[in-house]
């Protein structure tokens, strides 16, 4: 199949994105199709050709650089829909007709065949609404999740677009909010080769070394961006809770520091706290960390707590994670039924630093349950949907 892939970036750096680049990577090698990737920038692919060097039959990746606005996301997201749309239009005039099938992930086209849910906004605005913050940034953040809503309602209540969601609790939203019961549950896949306890251990030693955190500390990971949602407050309030564990933070991602740093200060955790920028490489984190701390608020599925257990680090999860339906408590994770509870975690992270044999059990089943899931499989669910989806488009072409 000739199948156009939008997104508005992809890399390995980003959950939802790193998703993507697993997804066309398999579809262009397993199946030889021909992916036409309408993005602003992408890194991190394999084997990516520029796009005046067409995808050829056998399969391949056309990387057809979009231009952007510039000015905030309320005005750049908007221009991404205009520009990645006219962009398609004179590459179908060019080559003689459009794409077999238009895959997004997420709301990045009016007109998307198939699109894989990975985050609802019609939640994360509602969990927005109960901050209640007052700034110019929290204005613009609720401007532009009502753009986003308003898309949504658009985009997926119309019964001719195939849903898909990467979680039955996304699933379930998508029902809720849209009136569409029909989404196939989809989960994110992990690389065991390039996550596991074998690929870490030989990066722990740098790895450490290289962060402010000493031998003695024991190290807690959170990965994702917009910490507020990921509960970064409520893992700085049971690090406040648990002074007297040697306990460190690094945050991966990427959201506006301050208020978490002023947050930090207050508790007297200052010191305790490391922000860190994505990087293509995530493993190095992995490899430097002890424990995963994902308390997310909401969370479509949380890729890296999949990554973490397939390299062995136990992980403490929130039941409003999608990952966590595949999870079981004290097995192979351990799931919080409150993530804003900031003792229900200190706890959580006592029995971690104190019981290593309930490490070690979480550790070795964690990589279990990762390998329960693979890019392979994800690919080949969402190209069943997408294959049905270009026949059903040719149908009614006539």
């Amino acid at each position: 199949m000739r199948i156009a892939v939008i997104s508005p970036f992809v890399d390995r750096r980003h959950g939802t994105e790193r998703a993507v680049a697993e997804l066309i990577e398999r579809l262009a090698g397993n199946y030889h199709d021909q992916i036409d990737l309408y993005a602003q920038r992408v890194s991190d692919i394999e084997n990516l050709m520029p796009s005046d060097v067409p995808a050829v039959s056998s399969g391949g990746i056309s990387w057809h650089p979009v231009g952007q606005f510039y000015g905030p996301q309320l005005l750049r997201f908007p221009g991404w829909l205009l520009l990645n749309r006219r962009a398609r239009a004179q590459d179908s005039r060019s080559t003689g007709g459009p794409p077999d099938v238009i895959f997004s992930p997420g709301v990045n086209a009016l007109d998307a065949d198939v699109i894989l849910v990975h985050a609802v906004f019609h939640r994360l605005a509602e969990l927005d609404e109960a901050r209640q913050a007052r700034s110019a940034r929290a204005l613009h953040r609720k401007l532009y999740y009502a753009m986003l809503c308003s898309l949504e309602k658009r985009i997926y209540s119309d019964p001719r677009v195939s849903l898909a969601a990467v979680s039955k609790r996304t699933a379930g939203q998508l029902a809720r909010y849209f009136g569409r019961p029909d989404a196939t549950v989809i989960p994110n896949g992990v690389d065991a080769a390039h996550f596991s306890p074998a690929a870490i251990r030989p990066l722990r030693e740098a790895a450490r070394k290289s962060r402010c955190c000493g031998p003695e500390h024991i190290v807690l990971l959170l990965v994702g961006n917009d910490w507020r949602s990921k509960g970064l407050h409520v893992v700085l309030g049971a690090l406040a809770r648990a002074a007297g564990l040697p306990l460190y933070l690094l945050v991966v991602g990427q959201d506006d520091e301050a208020p978490f740093r002023a947050e930090a200060s207050r508790l007297g955790l200052g010191k305790r706290l490391e922000f860190c920028a994505p990087r293509e490489d995530v493993r190095a984190f992995y490899a430097a960390a002890d424990i995963l701390v994902a308390p997310s608020l909401e969370d479509s599925f949380n890729l890296p707590v999949l990554e973490a257990l397939a390299c062995g680090l136990p992980s403490v999860v929130s039941r409003n994670a999608g990952v966590s339906e595949w999870l079981t408590h004290g097995v192979d994770s351990l799931l919080l039924d409150d993530p804003e509870d900031a003792g229900e975690l200190t706890e959580a992270l006592r029995a971690l630093a104190e019981q290593q044999q309930l490490g070690r059990t979480l550790a070795e089943n964690g990589v279990l349950t990762a390998r329960r899931f693979t890019w392979d499989a994800h690919a080949s669910k969402l190209r069943a949907l997408l294959e049905t989806a270009a026949e059903q488009k040719k149908a009614s072409r006539g």
